[in-house]
């Protein structure tokens, strides 16, 4: 999941990341329980970690069309070249 926030240098991105998981979790478990039951880690319905990452000056159209392009699956292309540069970087080790 992708989600873009500003979030003010006076608060913290730990706390806002837990209230988004905590609240998050507990709408979606009290709406769709018997869906997602069976899908869950254990008890849990996120994962612990998480990765923030700023976007400095970057124009929001710029960050906003990242965010949808990860939702595109990898081009056969892609992926072959993937493969081939990560066999060229196995080689060098």
């Amino acid at each position: 999941m992708h989600i873009l926030v500003s979030i003010p240098p006076k608060h913290s991105v730990a706390i806002v990341v837990s209230k988004l998981k905590g609240k998050s979790s507990y709408f979606i478990r009290k709406e769709f329980w018997e869906l997602i039951k069976k899908k869950l880690w254990g008890d849990h319905f996120w994962s612990p970690s998480y990765c923030s990452v700023t976007c400095g000056g970057a124009p929001l159209e710029v960050i906003k069309k990242y965010i949808d392009d990860q939702r595109k699956p990898s081009s056969e292309k892609g992926v072959a070249q993937s493969i081939r540069e990560r066999k060229v970087r196995l080689r060098a080790d």
